[in-house]
């Protein structure tokens, strides 16, 4: 206990006599100017009901609307074993793993600044890999497992930003802009009496961020910082075809259907991460 003691006690010193060294006063300059940086953090998704209800839905028709029911010759539900978030590890209901909802995020970013009294407002351009991934299982009467997965390959962003610089030479900001991610999908099952067609395996995805940080000026053209931001995306279009296999089945629960085949999706098709990082800039 009195290790810990003496342990918080020169902690608490070592800021105490470090915080005066790192907000010096007028010598470091105002906030203006452009800067060059880089950014590296952890990347979690949250865990909304969309996302742990997740399931697939079916387009049996070919209209283009999803929540079919998928039977089988009987009229029963080929689908009855259910669903489970994250990657099939069988072909039967149970432990769903391999979601990385929690990944290193890493970035390298340009912006330039404008300090108009105490108040800074700017722009920043950033793009790096924020490395999350997710999916969702489905089971059949078969039995078998069918598994549409998702991963961001890597991110962009443009943002503005704008903030009040302290006295201590620290700016406290909110930032928020266009995000866009290079998303890759990917199916995987274990139903060898079908035929599977991927459409949209890699896409372009554009969205928003949001946040906010805290920078601190250690010298005239050094910076160091914590920023946290929320990015949200859309992943439309991303569809699996199960049509006709070889030999042909006349009792197949994909093809006995109004459109010969069936089209599969994700329920959820928002795609979104917190984020937090630290940064380090270099200004001009």
């Amino acid at each position: 206990m009195i290790r810990k003691d003496i342990i918080s006690i020169a902690l608490a010193s070592s800021i105490a006599f470090a915080t005066p060294a790192l907000a010096q006063d007028n010598d470091i300059g105002d906030w203006s100017g452009p800067y060059v940086g880089g950014s590296l953090g952890l990347a979690w998704q949250p865990n909304f009901d969309r996302d742990t209800l997740e399931r697939l839905t079916f387009d049996t028709n070919g209209d283009g609307v999803y929540g079919d029911p998928v039977n089988t010759a009987t009229g029963a539900d080929a689908f009855s074993p259910g669903f489970c978030r994250g990657r099939a590890l069988g072909s039967t209901p149970g432990t769903c793993g391999g979601d990385k909802d929690k990944r290193v995020a890493f970035s390298g970013y340009v912006g330039y600044d404008r300090q108009f009294g105490n108040i800074v407002v700017g722009g920043v351009l950033e793009g790096g890999r924020t490395m999350i991934g997710n999916a969702v299982s489905g089971f059949s009467t078969t039995p078998a497992s069918y598994v549409l997965s998702r991963r961001m390959d890597w991110d962009a962003s443009a943002r503005l930003r704008a903030g009040v610089a302290l006295p201590t030479n620290t700016l406290i900001y909110g930032t928020g802009g266009l995000a866009y991610a290079k998303v890759k999908n990917s199916f995987a099952t274990n139903n060898t009496f079908n035929s599977f067609t991927e459409t949209n395996r890699s896409s372009d995805e554009w969205g928003w961020t949001a946040g906010g940080g805290v920078e601190q000026k250690i010298s005239r053209n050094f910076s160091i910082g914590v920023l946290y931001r929320y990015t949200r995306f859309k992943t439309d279009g991303y569809t699996v075809n199960a049509g006709q296999g070889t030999p042909p089945s006349a009792t197949n629960p994909f093809v006995i259907t109004p459109a010969g085949s069936t089209n599969i999706q994700r329920t959820n098709n928002v795609f979104d991460n917190h984020g937090i990082r630290a940064t380090a800039s270099f200004r001009f």
